[in-house]
């Protein structure tokens, strides 16, 4: 499975608000050039994390984004299903199939006219569980103070060097 390039693209815009959270705004023009994308393309993801309440836009001369949050409060995996959308990852397309019935026959037996289960399904429900638990459990706070150690141990390892 792959993310698209708005759900980078998000992520990263609301890292950057995060970072200037208490601070200031930050106007389309200046988040977009930051971000290398076209100020259109970011509104469209703007427009869809503000309408979950992710960011809030704010008027005026000082006006921009924000985030409507704490940064401890929205997870990758919020940000995810924004922009992606809350959909299931795997969808059972054998149900149906002799060869999945199979599957529930013994040895010595004709296998059943339909069942229920699909067995592929239920390993690939596990890993999208597993994964959004992971997705759940880092937030933009988490890269916030993943970015402030690699600072300080770049500052550490200058000064023993020095």
């Amino acid at each position: 499975m792959q993310y698209s390039k708005s759900t980078d693209y998000a992520l990263h815009a609301l890292i950057h608000l995060a970072q200037a959270e208490g601070r200031e705004n930050i106007g389309i023009k200046p988040l977009a050039h930051s971000l290398g994308v076209s100020e259109s393309y970011l509104s469209k993801i703007m427009s869809k994390l503000r309408q979950d309440g992710l960011v809030r836009s704010v008027t005026g001369v000082k006006g921009g984004y924000e985030l409507a949050r704490p940064p401890r409060d929205i997870t990758f995996l919020d940000v995810i299903q924004v922009i992606e959308g809350r959909q299931e990852l795997y969808v059972c397309s054998n149900l149906d199939s002799k060869q999945h019935r199979t599957y529930f026959a013994g040895p010595d037996e004709a296998p059943p006219q339909r069942h229920d289960q699909c067995l592929v399904k239920r390993v690939m429900d596990g890993a999208q569980q597993q994964m959004d638990r992971y997705l759940r459990g880092h937030t933009i706070q988490t890269v916030l103070d993943e970015a402030a150690a690699v600072r300080s141990e770049e500052c550490s390892s200058r000064r023993t060097q020095a």
